[in-house]
């Protein structure tokens, strides 16, 4: 293996990318929120603590479930609100609970066709908190701004009859990432730019499908970039000109690449389903040198989790038998694997959180000696594809029908 950094290289990089991360993020109202897809620190890893899974055989408390509609759209919470999406008679519902009792505080909804394709359908983009403000992505280009307290429409934009854009085969799936006073989309082939405040155009790019992932932060040389996935690989772009730095050609079956990258330091880590796989590469110049390169590793739409240069995430694809695997960062070599299935998962420091497609939660060390889960239990039914989200000591899980559920983890006093 060439380029590869040594385990202590890694580790003080990915401290270091964790200090920009909570610099880089300004929306979050308390330290346990999650405010947009994959957590403040874009990691999908929660750095919350006052979590417990002492919880009885039949499974942790349940303090409230609804209904949201078909999807597979994610939850974000900030300062005691929720929010998720859901389609339910062809019509797209953005809804906000409150986090503790599930009251509904606001639900806005707009004509939208459910759009089966080879599944249930329904929108796979998840809101974000900013401050006073969420912002949604419907599947078909609806992008809106709410007032987070009251969910008045600030502003709204149709990208494909307003800003010509083309919607990907499968929909925009891409949470919308405030940045400085612009709001970055997964929408074209290297993103798009609006003004958060008004929703005009700062810059958009070419006309080509986009992928499915969330904008991804990272630094180069001291200046703030995000990584875009398209139809055809992954690009480094800067977010105030719309400028291409990188490129990583990286075609999949049907033009999907929808895992949100990993970046430490000056290296990148993309992985995509349909038997692409994944690899790790070197920043630093226009086409990224390949460090490896392996099929055995192929995260279809659920992200992995990086913790002590390995990986956990599911390898495979929603109609073969996936496996949980561990894999390790600098190699991409297999550690261990274990065969739960097409799952999801978020990490709590160095413990693992997992979601089977059957709604079991299971609660265990990131380890490379295999996966033990310490607690266990059904808190769902119904295809769970969709990744859990734990924010404040309070468990989110939701299925495709658009039954979500709100669990107590909060350890007692």
């Amino acid at each position: 293996m060439t380029n590869a950094r040594t385990l202590s290289e890694y580790l003080r990089m990915k401290c270091f990318a964790f200090a920009l991360a909570g610099l880089l993020w300004s929306g979050v109202s308390h330290a346990g929120d999650w405010p947009i897809y994959r957590g403040p620190h874009h990691d999908g890893n929660t750095r919350e603590r006052g979590w417990s899974t002492d919880w009885p055989k039949s499974g942790p408390r349940q303090l409230w479930k609804a209904n949201v509609g078909i999807g597979f759209s994610s939850v974000s919470v900030s300062d005691g609100r929720v929010c998720t999406m859901g389609n339910s008679e062809d019509k797209d519902l953005v809804v906000c609970f409150d986090a503790v009792t599930g009251k509904e505080l606001w639900a806005h909804e707009y004509e939208a066709a459910l759009d089966t394709k080879y599944y249930e359908g329904g929108p796979g983009s998840t809101p974000t908190f900013d401050g006073d403000r969420v912002y949604s992505l419907g599947k078909h280009g609806d992008l809106f701004c709410f007032n987070a307290k009251s969910g008045k429409v600030l502003w709204n934009v149709q990208l494909e009859k307003q800003a010509g854009m083309r919607m990907s085969t499968w929909g925009y799936s891409g949470a919308p990432y405030p940045y400085g006073d612009k709001l970055l989309l997964n929408v074209g082939s290297a993103g798009m730019a609006l003004d958060k405040k008004t929703g005009k155009l700062i810059w958009k790019s070419g006309d080509a499908e986009a992928g499915y992932s969330t904008p991804y932060p990272y630094k180069s040389d001291g200046k703030q970039m995000f990584a875009f996935s398209s139809e055809h690989g992954y690009v480094g772009v800067d977010p105030d000109t719309g400028k291409e730095a990188w490129k990583i050609a990286w075609n999949t079956r049907y033009g999907v690449n929808a895992s949100d990258p990993i970046i430490v330091g000056e290296q990148i880590f993309i992985s995509s389903g349909y038997s692409k796989g994944s690899g790790l590469f070197k920043l630093g110049t226009k086409k990224p040198d390949e460090i490896w390169r392996a099929r055995r590793y192929r995260n279809q739409f659920n992200c992995s989790v990086l913790i002590d240069g390995h990986l956990y995430g599911f390898d495979g694809d929603s109609n073969s038998r996936a496996k949980l695997k561990c894999v390790n960062w600098e190699t991409g070599e297999d550690v261990w694997e274990d065969g739960i299935g097409f799952g999801s998962l978020f990490a709590a420091g160095k413990t693992l959180f997992v979601l089977s497609p059957k709604g079991e939660l299971m609660v265990g060390q990131a380890s490379t000696k295999g996966f033990k889960p310490s607690a266990r239990a059904k808190v769902i039914g119904g295809k769970c594809w969709t990744v859990p989200v734990l924010a404040n000591g309070l468990l989110y899980c939701r299925n495709a029908d658009g039954d979500l559920v709100c669990l107590d983890l909060r350890a007692k006093k």
